[in-house]
C-alpha cells in the first residue's frame, strides 16, 4: 500500500475541500424539502414550481438557499481539465453556480401586476422572466454536466453508475420542467390547469435538485473515504 506524506496543514485543506462537496449535497437535497416542509406547515401552498415560492412568505428561504449553492458552485475550483475534455470543473460550477444567483435575484411570472424586486422594476416583468428560465436552464444542465462527464470519470464502477443516473436524471426533469413550465404560460385553459393542480414543474424541479445533492454528496463522501484510506 502507497502512504502518501501530505503536511497535516494541507491534509486539513483537503478535508475541507471534501467537505464543501458534501455541504453542497446536503444543501441540495434540503432546499426542496425546507420548502416543502413550509407548505405543509401552513406557509404557503403548494405551488406549481418551486420558482414560485419567491411569491410567497417563504421567499427568503427560497432565495437564501439559492444564493448559498450559487456562492458555493461559484468558488469551488474543482481539478483541472483532463486529457480530452473542455472544460474545466472550475468553468463548469461557474456557470452552475451563476445560475442558481440569477434565479434568487430574477424571479418568474408573479402573480400581481406590481414589482415584486428591483429587476422586475429595472427590466420590466418579460425581459425578467425570460433570464430567470435561461438561469435555470444554466443551473440544471452544467450541474447535468459535472454529473455525466466530471464525476462519471472514477474508477469505481457502483459511483459512475450513480452519477451517470443522477446526470440523466437532473437532464429529463429539466426537459420536463421545460415543456410543462410552456404548457403552464402558453397551454390552454386544461393544460394550465393540468400542470397546475399536480405541480408538475415543481416536482421535476425538486427530483432534479435532489439528484444534484445526491451526487455531489457521494462525491464528497467517497473521495473523503478514498484520501482518508491512502493516509493509513
Amino acid at each position: 500500500m502507497v502512504i502518501l506524506m501530505i503536511d497535516p496543514h494541507a491534509k486539513e485543506v483537503i478535508a475541507s475541500f471534501y467537505r464543501i462537496r458534501q455541504a453542497l449535497g446536503v444543501l441540495g437535497i434540503l432546499f426542496p424539502l425546507l420548502l416543502l416542509a413550509g407548505s405543509f406547515l401552513g406557509q404557503a401552498d403548494l405551488p406549481p414550481a418551486i420558482s414560485d415560492y419567491y411569491h410567497t412568505l417563504l421567499r427568503d428561504l427560497f432565495v437564501g438557499c439559492l444564493f448559498a449553492i450559487g456562492m458555493f458552485l461559484l468558488f469551488y475550483k474543482g481539478h483541472k481539465p483532463l486529457r480530452g475534455e473542455r472544460f474545466s470543473d472550475d468553468v463548469v460550477t461557474s456557470i452552475a453556480g451563476f445560475g442558481a444567483v440569477l434565479l434568487a435575484l430574477f424571479p418568474n411570472e408573479a402573480p400581481r401586476p406590481d414589482p415584486e424586486s428591483f429587476t422586475q422594476s429595472m427590466l420590466g416583468m418579460g425581459w425578467t422572466v425570460r433570464v430567470h428560465y435561461l438561469a435555470a436552464q444554466l443551473f440544471l444542465f452544467s450541474l447535468a454536466y459535472m454529473c455525466l462527464v466530471k464525476f462519471a470519470r472514477t474508477e469505481s464502477l457502483p459511483r459512475r453508475r450513480i452519477y451517470r443516473t443522477c446526470g440523466w436524471a437532473i437532464i429529463a426533469m429539466g426537459c420536463l420542467a421545460t415543456a410543462a413550465s410552456i404548457f403552464k404560460v402558453f397551454g390552454s385553459s386544461t393544460q394550465r390547469a393540468f400542470v397546475h393542480d399536480y405541480s408538475l414543474v415543481l416536482w421535476a424541479e425538486a427530483i432534479g435538485i435532489w439528484a444534484f445533492g445526491c451526487s455531489w454528496l457521494v462525491k464528497g463522501r467517497a473521495d473523503s473515504l478514498v484520501f482518508r484510506s491512502r493516509q493509513s
